[in-house]
């Protein structure tokens, strides 16, 4: 026998059961769309950036089931702590996409520039998922989703540290993968890799393959709901990563 619920009531035990994300990075581009997706699929959606002006608008855009924080992931130990603190008032998550990054095009190696990206892409990467990772420990259970790149899979003329800091961020969440297969705990660790996708991030001359934002996220949320380990996005990507692993260093160094 099935009990009756009154309206409002079924409500709230619908709002209980509701899945929670955060995405870290969703003032734009990748992100942002990301986070748009999630609201539509019935997740309380958490999002932070450093830009909270650009937050508010998406919240405003949204009907309910938004939470807005601005963080600085370059100030590596608040942000810590601000993470923590927002996981913690919205009473635990169950997906966390660290999305934040950045990357600029710089042939003359402007240490500013390239520090910048250290900072971002390397410390705070790293930061944010040792706590995620403490978060879901504790929990015994959650996904981690990395946007890494595919700039990650060789190194780069044009942008060294960009290329060089994914690659940080893909080969330190497989150590987490594996360090998390040991402890036979359910937690999913999904690095993503994307392409030339179009938002700010996208620099430098000769741009092909681009897609679309909403295109990239709505493949990296199918992504998540298969729970994979890995995924290039778009998925034709996947040739041009198989063709850079392979492709010979006296090769790779003349283009």
């Amino acid at each position: 026998m099935v009990a009756f619920r009154p309206a409002g009531e079924a409500w709230r035990y619908k709002k209980k059961i509701m899945k929670k994300a955060i995405v870290v990075g969703a003032s734009s581009g990748i992100g942002r769309e990301l986070a748009k997706i999630l609201l539509r699929n019935q997740y309380v959606v958490g999002v932070m950036a450093r830009r909270v002006q650009l937050l508010n608008e998406l919240r405003n855009d949204a009907e309910d089931n938004i939470f807005v924080q601005e963080i600085d992931v370059m100030n590596d130990e608040l942000a810590m702590e601000v993470f923590a603190k927002f996981i913690q008032e919205m009473g635990g998550i169950d997906l966390i996409v660290i999305s934040a990054g950045a990357g600029d095009v710089n042939d003359s190696l402007n240490w500013c520039l390239e520090k910048d990206t250290i900072k971002t892409n390397v410390t705070g990467f790293a930061a944010l998922v040792n706590v995620a990772m403490h978060h879901f420990t504790a929990k015994g259970s959650g996904h981690l989703v990395g946007i890494s790149s595919v700039a990650a899979l060789r190194g780069g003329s044009e942008s060294p540290a960009y290329n060089a800091s994914k690659a940080f961020e893909s080969n330190y969440i497989e150590g987490l993968r594996q360090k998390v297969r040991k402890t036979r705990l359910p937690i999913t660790i999904t690095d993503i890799k994307p392409g030339f996708v179009n938002t700010a991030m996208a620099k430098g001359d000769g741009i092909f393959w681009s897609a679309p934002a909403d295109k990239a996220a709505m493949q990296i949320y199918n992504a998540i709901k298969r729970k994979k380990a890995h995924a290039y996005i778009t998925h034709r990507w996947r040739l041009i990563a198989w063709i850079l692993k392979l492709m010979p260093a006296s090769i790779y160094e003349r283009l």
